[in-house]
């Protein structure tokens, strides 16, 4: 006979049954039975084996590149106004980069607490609460009177990017398989492409508004642009509340296997069950997913883990949770310090070339090379939408095969030719334009499709469940600290060098292709849920 359902279980809830055969085939039926899940180990297995699946899963995965989508919206949102901003405002080159870098100290914070927070109080709540910055920012920057204005609500939507990233990396690489078509790699690997297609519809907005707006006008076009980013913003937020759930990985690493799976039977369209703890049954409340101590009760008074039971209140206590401030140390121990350092340096390096020519874009081609603003909008466009997207999808294609260190090494390679080139060619004229843009194209299309989209994969894939959040959001802590300094120190430079900026630019990658020559650590398809302890490089 069953057991009623508890009370505050959902639809999808498994009955408190005698969980059965855990074989592939029920002896009985010749039917499958579900996979019985007695342990977070178990949790971690069936994901890793099978992913998530369905539509919903879809949807998750969706709305994980939108949060992506709207940072690098309102990351490049201001590229092409800048340089009517500083004359609006009267800026300085140091004004003008502190515009410019404003919204990445903003994304040092968030992505330091946003890091924490999410492996804390879980995935779900911080996914929902960054769109909120946002939207607020996106206003705020529309409508700013003056430069320290627009520099606050800049810091304000850095802060959004910061909290978004860790918790849409660590979405992607929860609700995805270890290996086989859409595994954890391509899927967090997609969010290079989702970058530069945000990137490059920017960029068409731009066009769309310049082409509309009167010549007189064309001093309030970065406005509409920037507040703009708003209206995706509200979108993504509301479609979110209806379709997202909570990490199940997470909610198993903090004891709530019930939850973790109700989740995976609702939103994985898996076929599982929680196994009985003999004699009594185990109860979870909302606290759980706050990070609470799970309760479990076992009305026969066992201790340990028995044979077709399900976890002991021993086994739950040994469970070794995230979101606390010690795994800020622990990212530096023995297992997992030098997969740290290289994502570091992936981060890093490839963060500060790209800052310079990507984000620099329209800065290189009006100044540097002297184009019109309309050759400005388009070349950003066609490199950003064409070579940006393409690169990031061809990576997320070929990530599996030749796996994230090598094409890492070959993307920094790429760019350090290509910037070396465009230092060579210095200021171009005639057919020389279409050299230099070509070799800004390169550069863009390595880093989407190399150093650019796997410093994701190192950040992200390097540790467990319980440090995934702390990982990332460290990773990108120091990633933004490092792109204050280009952001403020490229219109400097490229103002006193000219093209000869382009030497020191060059360096970055490679400096990048050398550390990831010399530390062999490949996240790909690594089970690091199964490491029990020992470094797995």
């Amino acid at each position: 006979m069953n057991s009623p359902k508890p009370a505050g279980t959902s639809a999808h809830a498994p009955d408190n049954t005698d969980p059965g055969p855990t074989s592939a085939e029920d002896t009985a039926s010749g039917t499958r039975s579900p996979r019985i899940i007695r342990s977070a180990s178990d949790i971690h297995s069936v994901l890793a084996e099978f992913g998530s699946q369905g539509t919903k899963t879809k949807a998750v995965i969706i709305l994980a590149l939108g949060g992506i989508f709207m940072d690098a919206y309102d990351f490049s949102s201001l590229a092409f106004g800048i340089t009517a901003i500083k004359e609006q405002f009267g800026l300085s080159g140091f004004m003008t980069g502190l515009v410019n870098a404003s919204i990445m100290v903003g994304a040092v914070i968030g992505a330091l607490f946003g890091g924490y927070l999410v492996d804390r109080f879980g995935r779900y709540k911080l996914f929902m609460a960054d769109m909120v910055f946002f939207v607020v920012a996106a206003i705020g920057c529309a409508v700013a009177p003056n430069e320290w204005v627009l520099i606050i609500f800049r810091f304000v939507m850095g802060i959004g990017v910061g909290l978004d990233l860790p918790v849409a990396m660590a979405f992607l690489a929860e609700f995805s398989k270890l290996k086989g078509k859409g595994n954890r790699s391509q899927r967090v690997n997609a969010w290079s492409p989702a970058w530069y297609i945000a990137t490059g519809i920017g960029y068409l907005v731009v066009l769309i508004i310049f082409i509309s707006l009167p010549y007189d006008q064309h001093a309030i076009l970065w406005r509409l642009v920037v507040g703009f980013g708003a209206v995706p913003a509200l979108v993504v937020l509301l479609v979110r509340r209806r379709y997202l759930a909570e990490s199940p990985e997470w909610l198993a690493n903090q004891g709530d296997l019930r939850a973790a799976v109700d989740v995976m039977r609702s939103h994985h369209n898996l076929d599982v069950r929680l196994a009985d703890v003999a004699g009594g049954t185990r109860t979870s409340t909302a606290d759980d997913a706050d990070g609470a101590k799970p309760e479990t009760t076992n009305l026969a008074g066992q201790t340990g883990d028995s044979p077709g039971t399900g976890p002991s209140a021993q086994s739950l206590r040994a469970l070794k949770r995230g979101g606390k401030w010690s795994g800020f140390a622990e990212l530096f121990a023995p297992q997992y310090r030098v997969r740290t350092i290289v994502a570091l340096c992936v981060s890093v390096f490839s963060t500060f070339g790209y800052n310079a020519v990507a984000y620099g874009t329209p800065l290189i081609i009006t100044t540097l090379f002297h184009q019109t603003p309309l050759v400005t909008i388009i070349a950003s466009l066609v490199i950003n939408l064409g070579f940006g997207a393409i690169g990031g999808l061809l990576g997320m294609s070929i990530v599996n095969r030749f796996g994230t260190r090598r094409i890492t090494l070959v993307g920094f390679v790429i760019q350090a030719v290509a910037l070396a080139l465009l230092a060579i060619v210095g200021i171009p004229t005639g057919a020389l334009v279409l050299v230099s843009v070509a070799m800004l194209a390169a550069f863009v299309f390595a880093q989407a499709g190399g150093p650019g989209a796997n410093l994701m994969n190192y950040a992200t894939l390097s540790y467990p469940t319980r440090l995934r959040g702390i990982g990332i959001g460290f990773n990108q802590s120091v990633l933004r600290a490092f792109s204050i300094v280009s952001l403020i120190m490229f219109p400097i430079l490229a103002g006193s060098m000219g093209t000869g900026v382009f030497w020191v630019v060059a360096c970055a990658p490679l400096a990048g292709a050398i550390a990831v020559g010399i530390v062999k650590w490949d996240p790909t398809a690594k089970n690091v849920e199964e490491e029990n302890g020992m470094p797995n490089i």
